[in-house]
């Protein structure tokens, strides 16, 4: 196992990203315009992209932000979410960030609850999926 970071989206993130938020997940808009400011965490498998996310710093609200992870179908269950999830972790760290926010969908928001975020605010829809903003401090 070894997890890369780029600072342009690799096609083997895209690929997978795709995979699992266009053709199992249903979603329509997956690729932004934050695509080309975050840096992208690929964990690789045997040369195989197997979980990917991005990490950008939303000037907005002034905070890291943690997003688009996912995990190849046939490697969930095996704990790689977590494995990226803390490689961007470390990564903001090593900027130095002290905390990581994320747009959750709701019916993962028991997974980084177990990574130690917490949900702020109320619901809301992203496309037709209800989400939940999760704070972390690193």
């Amino acid at each position: 196992m070894e997890i890369k970071q780029y600072s342009t989206l690799p096609e083997e993130a895209k690929k997978l990203r795709a995979k699992v938020f266009l053709d199992e997940q249903g979603f329509s808009a997956e690729f932004d315009e934050i695509d080309d400011i975050a840096v992208h965490m690929v964990l690789y498998i045997d040369n195989k992209a197997a979980a990917v996310c991005r990490v950008f710093y939303d000037e907005n609200k002034q905070s890291y932000m943690i997003g688009r992870v996912a995990v190849e179908k046939e490697y969930r269950s095996q704990h790689l979410g977590a494995k990226i999830m803390q490689a961007a972790e470390s990564y903001i760290k090593q900027v130095g960030g002290t905390s990581a926010k994320l747009s959750a969908q709701c019916r993962m928001s028991g997974f980084y609850k177990k990574l130690g975020y917490n949900p702020i605010g109320e619901e809301y829809l992203d496309e037709f999926c209800p989400h939940i903003m999760m704070f972390k401090e690193l």
